[in-house]
């Protein structure tokens, strides 16, 4: 029997070497096996998997040409297994396998949850209620990140120590000078650059960061106001946990058509706290000793548009898993450049 994928939704691998890994993996006979692949993303191709009743996620590196140290699915697997005995809610990690023989690309499986996904900070659909009782859990889960005792969770080697900030904008200018397709190209994106480097806090806070902390990557449950599983990864490391919350709340500095923004919506109306209500939450539930400052704001926009310009460039070489991810990523990549230069000039050139 035929695995079921429809045209539109073909994977990038070959579904019956996929059937016998798993009759292998399972072992049994497998009849029935569907295919289909997740909505939304633009890293890792990702798959929901039914083998006769049997369901997993399958998440597996693209095939093309990988930047280093880019699509490391090997660090996903790792984080999912260690937080899996940890009060921080992921899916149950299944099966790691390295050998691309099989699929094309190393991938591993994990738990098909359940639950609700909001692409939109607004949480169309929903009752005031609610979406505040929503904001409040993934809050709270982001906070139950940051005081984990990564350490004790086998994750101590995870990522260095030192200035997170020095580091991470040296890394991320380097990727911008080769994405970039000329001087004129998204100047606001290098006058970020000139602003941040002269004001890297001295702070070398650690802990456990997501590295994609949005709203998109988080899995509520179907029916009660709770967190199911954090999903996506694979920005994950050990760094400064402001870094996380300034990804978190830059929908309160965006627009609807920007990621899901919430400028210009009625905040009190939809049951949304303040930016500021939001951030005294975290703190108390983090313990947090430091606090946001717009260094960090405009630090996750720079971050958020070299990001973007990244997928742009692959979706222009045709190395991308989507096909409109030219358009979006250049476009996603001078919404946050200008949100970015917008804060810091709000803040003070100078």
């Amino acid at each position: 029997m035929n695995a079921r994928v429809t045209p539109a939704a073909a994977p990038d691998f070959e579904p019956d070497a996929l059937r016998g890994f798993l009759q292998g993996f399972l072992g049994r006979a497998i009849g029935a096996l569907a295919i289909r692949p997740t909505e939304g993303g633009m890293s890792n191709p990702t798959y929901f998997v039914d083998a006769d009743g049997w369901r997993a996620v399958l998440r597996k590196q693209p095939r093309m040409k990988l930047a280093k140290s880019a699509h490391a699915i090997d660090r996903e697997f790792r984080v999912l297994k260690a937080l899996a005995q940890t009060d921080v809610p992921v899916p149950r990690a299944y099966h790691y396998h390295e050998d691309a023989s099989v699929l094309g690309t190393p991938f591993y499986l994990m738990e098909w949850l359940e639950g609700r996904v909001f692409t939109a900070y607004a949480m169309p659909g929903l009752p005031a209620a609610e979406r505040a009782a929503l904001y409040a859990t993934m809050c709270q889960t982001m906070a139950k990140i940051h005081r984990l005792d990564f350490r004790a969770a086998g994750l101590g080697d995870y990522g260095r120590e030192g200035n997170y900030f020095r580091r991470q904008i040296s890394r991320w200018s380097q990727l911008w000078a080769q994405y970039r397709k000329g001087d004129d190209d998204n100047p606001d994106l290098d006058r970020m650059i000139a602003w941040l480097e002269p004001r890297i806090p001295d702070s070398e806070l650690l802990a456990l960061c997501h590295g994609d902390f949005r709203i998109g990557n988080v899995m509520f449950h179907p029916a009660e106001p709770r967190v199911a599983g954090v999903l996506d990864w694979e920005l994950s490391t050990l760094g400064h946990p402001l870094v996380d919350v300034a990804f978190n709340t830059q929908a309160w500095h965006m627009g609807a058509d920007e990621n899901g923004g919430l400028l210009g919506e009625d905040l009190a109306g939809l049951g949304i706290p303040a930016e500021e209500d939001y951030l005294a939450a975290y703190y108390a539930d983090a313990g947090s000793s430091e606090r946001m400052t717009d260094f960090h704001r405009v630090f996750a926009m720079f971050r958020g548009a070299v990001g973007s310009a990244g997928v742009a460039v692959r979706g222009e070489q045709g190395n991308s898993t989507l096909p409109d991810s030219a358009r979006v990523g250049r476009f996603l990549a001078g919404a946050y450049a200008r949100r970015g230069m917008a804060i810091a000039e709000r803040s003070g050139m100078r």
